[in-house]
């Protein structure tokens, strides 16, 4: 039997009209089903009483304290990952090494291991009962329930983002640019400032809008080391869940606005660098 002419192939997309509307209705019902109602919800029951009650709900001492340490977390943590994530990347997509495929590996072992698991594992570490815990009460040093372990969990839960991020666009721009620099006499330290990393700057700042999404919002890791001190070791999540638990809502829900609204502006950001830079999408398909 003769193929179709090249004048009547079939389109790939060239679907019904019907599908295309079913595809897509499906689509919006399922976001406005699990994404769009329970933020709608949220804001809802932060503004029952009214702008009033949520503005003093986040004025409190407790709620000034865990917005501050949620911020002095990112902010330590995040810094960390972009480091890391640019050097692991660069080591990974420019260069070959033993243990290559081992280090890729425990990039992505915080994707498949449980956060509250995670948290259990610094305990079993630097706890009180931990491998190292009666050496660090001797040098008075103090990680669990404290921001060190914080800190520490968030890290290890938000490393792979931006490593994951940077490994694809490196390995897609090869290492010509690299040996032409080298060749043209440029030291390794120079080359990758010069010409490696500004390659990938806009690729480090998406990633950097995800890491700090993924830090403010951690619950499971942060809740395993806190020790949920009110007013010491409490997070915006972590006071969230004691206001809900105490059945304050309106509090509750008035904090978890605020972190709402925190992750709206990283959408905000990171859809505005997509825009401004198409290429930045394809760097690790988040």
């Amino acid at each position: 039997m003769a193929a179709p002419s090249r004048a009547h192939a079939r389109h790939p997309t060239d679907d019904p009209l019907w599908a295309k509307v079913v595809v897509i209705g499906l689509v919006l019902a399922f976001l406005g089903l699990v994404l769009i109602l329970p933020l709608a919800a949220v804001f809802a029951e932060a503004l029952r009483k009214g702008l009033g009650p949520a503005i003093a709900a986040v004025s409190t001492p407790d709620a000034w304290a865990a917005i501050k340490l949620t911020l002095i977390t990112a902010g330590i943590a995040v810094p960390f990952n972009a480091v890391f994530g640019l050097c692991a990347a660069w080591a990974i997509a420019k260069h070959d090494f033993p243990g290559k495929p081992l280090l890729i590996t425990l990039i992505d072992l915080p994707f498949s291991v449980s956060p509250v698991v995670a948290g259990l594992i610094y305990v079993l570490v630097f706890g009180l009962q931990g491998w190292f815990g009666e050496r660090l009460i001797d040098h008075d040093i103090k990680i669990i329930f404290a921001i060190p372990g914080i800190v520490l969990a968030t890290i290890f839960v938000t490393f792979p983002f931006i490593a994951r991020e940077l490994i694809p666009l490196m390995q897609e721009q090869g290492v010509s640019e690299e040996e032409a620099a080298v060749s043209m006499g440029a030291s390794g330290l120079y080359t990758f400032w010069r010409v490696t990393a500004p390659n990938v700057r806009w690729g480090l700042l998406y990633g950097v809008l995800l890491c700090n999404a993924r830090a403010m919002g951690e619950f499971g890791a942060v809740s395993v080391v806190s020790g949920h001190i009110r007013g010491l070791t409490n997070t915006m999540p972590l006071h969230v869940e004691i206001l809900y638990n105490e059945y304050d809502f309106v509090s509750a829900f008035a904090v978890a606005a605020l972190l709402c609204l925190l992750a709206i502006v990283t959408l905000v950001l990171k859809s505005a660098l997509e825009i401004a830079q198409p290429d930045v999408k394809r760097g690790g398909g988040h």
